[in-house]
């Protein structure tokens, strides 16, 4: 076999070979610091090649942050975005430059003249202009760019942490510039305002570029007879075609699904509104201008418009049923043969289109599944199908085609393809444990997700048609596309199926398996990263010895952002890979994977004439939010997973149960906590009630249209101030006065967040400080265990518990893997099991149990979980016990056992209040986790040595001498 760089990818169960392609290069992006030469760039976005075709630039938009020794904050002079200027005159891409911008969001345009390029700023609202000097060097000059004029308002709402304590206000969250395209003729530019729903034009062109002219791009802005239809909002992309007085654009609205052509040849006017299925990302137009060829996600398609008529003329399907393995070819051929039977399988992200240079094919990148659709046109009818398939590295973002010529046979163009992410490993330097011996020293580890997963850039000679077939062939291998569940492995499925009712699903937040569970005497645990290990968390421990020790499981996610959409929906759209690395860097943008677009719910209605008097409307859930209609109107969430047949925003797992039939219950899923920060003495606040359900008071508005009328209004959704020992009275509340006796759903959804600790100044009945956070929230998994077990529900229930992702901590495997237990009947006992499985394994193991058919292609080429069950129902039992510390609160908890010491924390209220002051804990990860990680090293366990961890190293033998070196290292602190 040749070297085809494989690479695995756990936390998806793929591999990646970018090397597959014949004669391919790889290579990351280092843009060479000064002080760190070794450090890479991550998170490629856009690629464009220059009017000589002799330059490609490669931008990056995503989290990179670079930290040293010397503070705790990122190095401002190297924690930038960047673009990469490579020369491309020959096969060898060769690097010439990196410029250095602060801030960007994936656009970038080259002036035809060649001597100018445009990047996006994003919330620096402008358009930075990047020049070449005589001798070649490109540079910006102070000054030199494009004002966007918003003043640091976006469209949408947000909790100032500081100013709504104050004056209990709404502040608008911050502006992002997008998309930006030009006129062929250079003198018309066009940005798209992705967060103020406009584009903005400017005219004159290089060197004498007008002040800008912005159009709001909402019906109900430009006709009074639309207030609150929504249209035009999320613009993400522009293409414009024309020169002089003929200039057209074409702006992709993500929300909408729409592609707005606005009309240049006098004051910007709306001309159309062209719909699409998908979420139109980016687009290209053909040399003769009278083709837009728009790539779509969650339809997985590309639209070709006819831009004489901007009408559709063809909508290619980029996975194609000829291509897929046969159980899942067959489902889909049975569902396009039965009208009533909707169709289901998609998911790979696709994210942007070339053509090649003849203009006979299509080369589009497919994120998800990490490949390139290679698709033949047709002239004649416009479409085209595709005909093969590419390997690359993990999530393309962008793809650019060389001159013919270039290749090393000199035949050829070449493709350029840059990725997003790369594997990470493990991350023992992350402040948790190891690596450098004092917390200053892990100031410079950058082991945090998002800056391990690093950009290449690949290159590679168009491949021919024998080539094409040897690499779909690889493709499918990759992507786990001939596998099949065993005979065996069905029929243990089947009879979980058969014998279990009810699924209870509990969601927590950001923990590694080591961080918990690297003190159990089994298992591949480093108990030296064990930062919150049985002391504080003696029920998961129990849970793990109890039934299935899972230790190779890994989060498919990154962060919050992206986890709780994987968790709950087995993908990431697009619009979430591209915005989660620029959320957690403090780039801009907001996080908006919950229901909540722009901060705004939008699960709820708008206030509109006619508004049925029943259904509660924003202002009535927010009291602050505007009395506008057109701000983010209807009800469609930008960021969620559409369901089967391309049924908009249902693609969840309770969209799946209740489409089957299923009763569905939500303690905590997707509710909108905007109102949580305000203080308790505001108007605006809901109360922290241990008891709401007492007095009837709402503290839950469900930011989720269908799990809307399934949501317990008294269940309090993400707040760190509230325990989640109330949360869980809540839900014991609930089942015994209605469940007890019968009739319990077949889906609840439970959300125990307190492990991700904050809050510690307003956290209520002393649970303040991070060890007593993370306690409590193991005894409330444990109090619910324990109720189900004493219950009629013992035999016939699965309680599923999941972290959405691994983000918090360090582990001497891979920063993605984590803890997952599964409790009940049916499940193994005192069991370790060690196959590899992730997030997506786990939600289509609870599938497979409820009988639901897959949300997506991930699920539906995931691998259920049989190892971990039996066939028959086992006795099994579980008493829940708190951590000793919680008994330094006062949490109502049963009398602790005579002379049993009550460990403090590491440090109180006051110092973490103090530590984390400024840092915004309303919603997970509103701030730079990175830095509130090593305030958490720091605060837990000071100046302390920690051993090296053995990375990577499989640590399931000699648990006994490992451990005793691990309590002896204790017994010395």
């Amino acid at each position: 076999m040749p070297n085809l760089g494989q690479q695995d990818l756990p936390n998806l169960g793929q591999q990646i070979t970018p090397l597959a392609p014949r004669g391919s290069r790889f290579v990351p992006l280092n843009p060479e610091l000064p002080e760190d030469s070794a450090w890479l760039a991550g998170q490629a976005v856009s690629t464009v090649v220059s009017p000589d075709q002799k330059t490609l630039l490669v931008l990056t938009s995503g989290y990179n942050r670079v930290y040293d020794t010397d503070s705790p904050a990122p190095n401002p002079a190297e924690s930038n975005e960047y673009v990469f200027i490579y020369d491309i005159s020959t096969a060898t891409p060769v690097k010439k430059q990196v410029v250095q911008i602060a801030n960007t969001y994936n656009g970038i345009v080259f002036d035809p003249s060649g001597w100018a390029f445009y990047v996006s700023g994003c919330m620096d609202d402008r358009i930075q202009i990047i020049t070449r000097s005589a001798s070649g060097t490109w540079g910006q000059q102070d000054g030199n760019f494009l004002d966007l004029g918003h003043e640091g308002r976006g469209l949408g709402l947000n909790i100032d942490p500081n100013g709504a304590k104050q004056v209990n206000q709404m502040v608008g969250v911050a502006p992002c510039a997008a998309g930006v395209a030009i006129s062929g003729d250079g003198q018309t530019l066009v940005v798209a305002n992705y967060y103020n729903d406009s584009i903005t034009v400017f005219s004159g062109g290089y060197g004498n570029w007008s002040s800008g002219t912005e159009l709001d791009l909402r019906p109900g802005k430009n006709d009074s007879a639309q207030r609150g239809v929504a249209g035009g909002e999320y613009p993400f992309w522009v293409a414009v075609k024309g020169r002089g007085a003929n200039t057209t654009a074409y702006v992709s609205s993500l929300r909408d699904r729409e592609i707005v052509v606005v009309d240049l040849s006098g004051a910007p006017q709306i001309m159309a509104r062209i719909p699409v299925k998908g979420q139109p990302n980016k687009m290209t137009l053909n040399a003769a201008q009278t083709r837009l060829y728009v790539v779509e996600d969650q339809s997985d398609t590309i639209d070709v418009i006819d831009t004489a008529s901007n009408s559709l003329i063809a909508t290619i399907p980029l996975v194609p049923v000829s291509l897929l393995p046969p159980s899942l070819a067959e489902a889909i051929d049975a569902a396009e043969a039965n009208p009533d039977q909707q169709t289901l399988y998609t998911g790979a992200n696709p994210n942007s289109v070339a053509l090649s240079p003849d203009e006979t094919q299509l080369y589009v990148s497919n994120g998800n599944l990490n490949f390139i659709s290679v698709v033949n046109l047709d002239e004649a009818s416009g479409g085209g199908e595709v005909v093969g398939f590419i390997p690359t590295g993990w999530y393309p973002n962008s793809v650019s085609f060389g001159a013919v010529g270039r290749s090393p046979d000199g035949q050829s163009p070449m493709v350029y393809v840059v990725n997003g992410k790369s594997p990470t490993g493990p991350n023992p330097g992350w402040c948790y444990g190891s690596g450098s011996p004092t917390y200053d020293g892990c100031w410079a580890a950058n082991e945090y997700n998002p800056q391990l997963t690093k950009a290449g850039l690949q290159s590679f000679p168009l491949p021919d048609l024998e080539q094409l077939t040897t690499l779909t062939a690889q493709v499918a291998i990759n992507n786990r596309f001939s596998s099949e569940v065993s005979a065996e492995a069905a029929a243990v499925m089947a009879a979980v199926r058969e014998g279990v009712k009810h699924v209870i699903y509990i969601i927590k937040e950001n923990r590694t398996y080591d961080q918990i569970l690297g003190d159990l005497e089994v298992g591949n645990g480093d108990p030296f990263l064990a930062q919150f290990g049985e002391a504080i968390t003696p029920n998961q421990h129990q849970l793990a010895r109890t039934f299935v020790t899972l230790d190779n499981f890994y989060a498919s996610s990154e962060t919050s952002y992206d986890g709780w959409p994987w968790t709950t929906s087995a993908r990431a759209p697009d619009v979430i890979e591209r915005q989660y690395p620029v959320v957690y860097a403090g780039r801009g943008l907001s996080l908006e994977s919950e229901g909540l677009n722009r901060n705004v719910n939008v699960a709820l209605p708008t206030v509109a004439p006619g508004q049925p008097a029943h259904l509660l409307t924003r202002q009535q859930a927010n009291p602050l939010t505007p009395d506008d209609p057109d701000l983010l109107a209807g009800q469609t969430s930008v960021a969620a997973p559409d369901g089967p047949d391309n049924e908009v925003n249902t693609g969840y797992l309770w969209d799946a149960a209740l489409r089957a039939g299923l009763t569905v219950r939500n303690y905590g899923f997707f509710v909108d906590v905007t109102r949580y920060n305000f203080p308790q003495d505001s108007a605006y606040s809901l109360p922290l009630l241990k008891n709401p359900a007492a007095t009837r008071t709402t503290v839950a508005y469900p930011s989720s249209v269908s799990l809307a009328p399934h949501t317990d209004p008294y269940f309090r959704g993400f707040d760190n101030a509230f325990p989640d020992y109330y949360r869980y009275k809540e839900w014991e509340r609930e089942f015994d006065t209605k469940y007890a006796r019968g009739g319990l759903p077949a889906l609840s959804l439970v959300r125990f967040m307190h492990n991700h600790t904050g809050n510690f100044d307003t956290a209520i009945d002393g649970v303040n400080t991070p060890e007593l956070q993370v306690a409590d929230n193991d005894y409330a998994v444990g109090l619910l265990v324990e109720k189900i077990a004493n219950s009629r529900y013992a035999n016939d229930t699965l309680i599923f518990i999941i972290e959405d992702d691994a983000q918090d901590g360090a582990d001497h495997v891979d920063s993605h893997r984590t803890v997952a237990f599964v409790a009940g009947a049916y499940v193994k006992q005192g069991a370790v099991v060690s196959s590899q499985y992730n997030t997506v394994d786990f939600l289509r193991t609870i599938e497979e149990v409820l009988g639901l058919p897959p949300l997506n292609l991930n699920d539906a080429l995931a691998i259920p979980m049989a190892d971990i069950f039996n066939p028959t129902p086992t006795p099994w039992s579980f008493r829940a016990r708190p951590s000793t510390y919680l008994y330094g609160t006062d949490l109502p908890l049963p009398p602790r056992q005579m002379r049993q010491p009550v460990p403090r924390s590491t440090r109180d209220a006051d110092y973490w209040a103090r530590a984390t002051r400024g840092m915004d804990f309303s919603v997970e990860d509103r701030f730079d986790f990175a830095t509130y990680n090593r305030i958490l090293w720091r605060g837990l366990m000071g100046d302390r040595p920690y051993p090296d961890a053995p990375t990577g190293l499989d640590l399931r033998a000699n648990r006994d001498e490992l451990l005793g070196r691990y309590r002896q290292s204790l017994r010395g602190r």
